[in-house]
């Protein structure tokens, strides 16, 4: 649910904004861990099925704001003062949502908001691990450099995405274009031959038989075919977009053969850089894991992940902790972990944990791109095979018989 709040800060200034939880108590919590003061909060009801299931339309893309905070980063590496630096910004930036976000900003920090503040206002763009990235840098005055680590972190989240779009695009447009030669033989190609089949009284094959019968289907109900297709398209996307349905596509994609080796040694790595980037920027070891339990884009492992958080609150080493969940952190990460504690060097030893298991990804990415090709080229092989077989072998008796 989403609840819009008023608040103080322990400065006693006035904040407001939305928070998104499970429920009033799970958005009291979030907001006094901000270290804020709760004047009022109202529920204003959760996203509709239209928003959950369309949002993904009208959001700001990771690339947009890695290269936002790269500039951001470049700005104030270069002297230029806060708010000149969201000026330039909100001129330089194309991407409507972003370009409105960072004018809010600026108008925020011109009224006298902290920067971390105004940001907390648009949560749905810049994140929880965002902010509080922000916010002790704030107070250091290492802005420059906290942006610069933020910039590498979503450069490298974005160099993921698309490297994975992009080996996934030339299958998926393949297998499209397949598709509608599939259908195009099935609805007119078959149709035509079939009365010479019953004609000649030729046995057909069961394939034959199939496509036949699937053409002849497709054929009568195509609008019922395309108006449900529709429907359950927006229903599953509505599903997944909830919070069950999340639950169930993460353990999912955690359960995949191979792609789920993927994605494991994926959030290791996003678990060790995040982790780090929020220690070296001064953030309590505590927050820090549930933070990135909230950024890892995983409810299962941001589910372990505040268990590992509650246990290093109770005393219990973050070592033993993530050495407790192999099926989510191989036991060698524990032991590196472990290292880090003894030698106080946490930050430096998760910093090399993330450019090991980044390593790691890059090559199951490259292995993955180099055989999708030709694993695609038997499958497709396989299915053009039948299709030409189920007219050939026919044709072949019928000529046969005379």
């Amino acid at each position: 649910m989403r609840y819009k709040y008023n608040a103080r800060t322990q400065q006693g200034e006035l904040q407001a904004g939305f928070v998104d939880a499970s429920g009033k108590d799970a958005a009291l919590d979030i907001l006094r861990g901000h270290n804020l003061f709760i004047l009022s909060l109202d529920e204003t009801g959760g996203p509709t099925w239209y928003e959950r299931a369309f949002g993904f339309l009208n959001r700001v893309k990771i690339k947009d704001l890695m290269v936002f905070t790269r500039e951001f980063s470049i700005l104030l590496d270069s002297k230029v003062s806060l708010g000149d630096s969201l000026r330039i910004l909100e001129t330089q930036t194309h991407k409507a949502l972003l370009k409105e976000a960072v004018h809010e900003v600026y108008e925020g920090v011109s009224a006298g908001l902290s920067l971390s503040q105004a940001m907390e206002r648009h949560s749905d763009i810049f994140s929880e691990f965002f902010i509080n990235m922000i916010r002790p840098a704030e107070i250091t005055g290492r802005l420059d450099q906290a942006m610069g680590f933020l910039a590498d972190y979503l450069e490298k989240e974005a160099l993921w995405v698309s490297r994975i779009r992009n080996a996934l695009i030339y299958p998926a447009a393949i297998l499209v274009l397949f598709g509608f030669v599939s259908l195009f033989m099935m609805v007119y190609v078959f149709p035509q031959l079939e009365p010479v089949f019953a004609d000649s009284n030729v046995a057909l094959p069961l394939i034959t038989k199939i496509f036949l019968g699937a053409g002849g289907f497709i054929g009568r109900w195509w609008l019922a075919i395309i108006l449900l297709s529709v429907l359950f398209i927006v229903l599953i996307a509505d599903y997944l977009r909830s919070n069950e349905g999340k639950i169930v596509a993460d353990e999912l994609k955690l359960r995949l053969p191979i792609f789920g080796k993927l994605y494991k040694k994926i959030y290791v790595a996003r678990f060790a850089e995040a982790t780090s980037i929020l220690i070296k920027g001064g953030v309590p070891l505590v927050q820090g894991v549930e933070i990135v339990g909230h950024s890892i884009q995983n409810s299962i492992y941001a589910s372990v992940l505040h268990e590992v958080s509650e246990g290093v609150r109770r005393g219990d080493t973050l070592s033993a902790l993530l050495t407790a969940n192999p099926d989510y952190f191989p036991s060698s990460i524990g032991e590196m972990v472990a290292v880090g504690e003894g030698s106080g060097r946490m930050d430096e030893v998760l910093s090399k944990i993330a450019v090991l298991y980044t390593r790691e990804v890059n090559d199951i990415l490259s292995n993955l791109i180099e055989l999708i090709q030709p694993a695609l080229i038997v499958v497709i092989g396989g299915f053009v095979g039948l299709l030409f077989a189920s007219i050939l072998v026919p044709i072949y008796n019928l000529t046969s018989a005379f």
